[in-house]
């Protein structure tokens, strides 16, 4: 009699996805973003609901974050852009496990946690309160109807954004004014936010031509960068990049103090 061996179900999806997703078919995208000036120092921000709960957390301004040991650009953001009219890109097998994940924005010590949140069409928006004081969660689209919760203490609620947006959401409270941050909406994965360091990574990008868009609160499109000493214009903080397999490197990008408004 002819024995067969039935292979577990993970290790029979994980023989699909990497023979659907081919190491020559994709590749990431990486920069690192300099503010090239002298130290910047964050301004003090003025609290005056909450004073005694809120004070104790000293919430920092965080609509330019810069590393103080390598300058580094915190949030910048980039994505896909894609003209109305443009077919989807292909979605690699390593995003659908994420696909339909519900995606944390916590008040938390009084600000935004994270500041910047990325989230696809089909996942969930969960804005939660882990403060000891009431939050409300006021999220600014533009295509999409604008929601504004009052999260009472400890509590969340849940929100679905069916339709991408053109630019990055503003997130407010009203309550405490000094409060911001921001939601990128889109209807696929291909987008991401500096680090503290001011490093950039999005992955698994199909290889071709693509264009991306860079954009920053306090800046709107990165516009002007310095690339290797040559400084270069982003129409509308879009560039043209070829996405290779591998890592295509930008390497460090430059952003003069200049671009950021107060």
């Amino acid at each position: 009699m002819r024995r067969f061996t039935i292979m577990p179900i993970a290790v029979l999806a994980g023989c699909f996805l990497a023979a659907s997703a081919k190491a020559s078919e994709w590749g990431d995208l990486k920069a690192t973003f300099i503010y090239d000036g002298t130290a910047f120092k964050a301004k003090s921000l003025k609290i005056t609901s909450d004073v005694e709960y809120c004070s104790k957390h000293a919430p920092k301004d965080e609509s330019l974050v810069v590393n103080p040991d390598n300058h580094g650009i915190a949030n910048v953001i980039a994505y896909l852009y894609l003209r109305r009219s443009a077919p989807k890109p292909p979605v690699h097998p390593s995003y659908r496990q994420t696909a339909e994940a519900k995606v944390l924005l916590d008040n938390k010590q009084c600000r935004f946690d994270p500041h910047v949140v990325l989230l696809r069409t089909t996942q969930t928006l969960v804005m939660h309160n882990s403060d000891d004081v009431s939050h409300n969660t006021k999220v600014d689209t533009f295509v999409n109807p604008a929601i504004n919760f009052t999260i009472p203490v400890h509590r969340k609620m849940e929100h679905q954004f069916p339709r991408a947006e053109r630019l990055p959401a503003r997130v407010s409270c009203s309550i405490h004014p000094w409060m911001t941050g921001w939601v990128v909406i889109k209807d696929n994965p291909y987008m991401g936010s500096s680090d503290k360091d001011g490093q950039l990574l999005i992955k698994n990008i199909p290889i071709g031509t693509w264009t991306f868009q860079f954009w920053h609160e306090r800046a709107g499109y990165v516009r002007e960068v310095k690339q290797n000493g040559e400084t270069k214009q982003w129409k509308r903080g879009r560039i043209e990049i070829t996405i290779q397999p591998g890592v295509n490197d930008l390497g460090e990008v430059r952003l003069a103090p200049s671009l950021f408004k107060d």
